[in-house]
């Protein structure tokens, strides 16, 4: 989601600036255009180090001897940070 809107504003912002001339009194559109190209560069950035922050998955093991039987026992987790948007 991020990172599409991040291209919009990028797409936007690049039409505004160099592509569109018309001239507004109360309202410089090309300076509008660069906030917007701006705004969507920091979203994209932003967008892939959520992206990447959400893949990461913490695993663990753990093994153990029981001293009386000399049994081994051996426990394994893996946790996976939940998914805020799946439903």
């Amino acid at each position: 989601m991020s990172l599409g809107l991040g291209i919009v504003l990028f797409v936007i912002g690049a039409i505004l600036a160099f592509a569109l001339n018309l001239t507004v009194d109360w309202i410089d559109l090309q300076l509008v255009g660069y906030i917007l190209m701006v705004a969507g560069v920091i979203v994209v950035i932003l967008g892939v180090i959520l992206l990447a922050r959400r893949r990461r998955s913490v695993a663990t093991s753990h093994t153990s001897v029981d001293p009386a039987t000399g049994d081994r026992a051996t426990r394994s987790e893996h946790s996976v940070p939940e998914d805020p948007t799946a439903l």
